[in-house]
């Protein structure tokens, strides 16, 4: 299983959200992955001098980069699915059907999970 963090999540990572805190040291402890996007990053990050928690946690996730085909696919799935946010479309471009999503936006993630056929888990944050 992996743990796919969007914007929400690595907000309430800054934050210190312990609801958030928790779900990730629960997916460490079973071994969970920690995935999220170079968009998703960007989305989140604005003072690194400010954000230490953040960056510290960003060494321990894998994050994907988004190349020409990645944006391509995005378009394709923003398109099948009537939907707008080119973040959360690349993100969701990552989950895979056993994972978790942390997400302060389930509504749009979903749409585009249902576009993709994928029934991973999303939790709110």
């Amino acid at each position: 299983m992996r743990l796919v963090l969007d914007a929400g999540a690595l907000i309430g990572i800054d934050r210190a959200d312990r609801r958030v805190a928790g779900l990730i040291e629960l997916g460490r402890r079973s071994g969970a992955e920690l995935v999220t996007t170079a968009p998703v990053i960007a989305q989140a990050w604005r003072d690194g001098a400010r954000q230490a928690r953040l960056a510290r946690s960003l060494a321990m996730m894998h994050v994907e980069v988004t190349d020409l085909e990645a944006a391509k696919d995005a378009g394709k799935l923003l398109a099948s699915s009537r939907t707008t946010d080119v973040v959360d479309a690349l993100l969701s471009l990552q989950v895979r059907q056993s994972d978790q999503v942390l997400t302060s936006d389930p509504d749009d993630l979903a749409t585009l999970l249902d576009a993709q056929s994928l029934r991973a888990q999303i939790v709110l944050v």
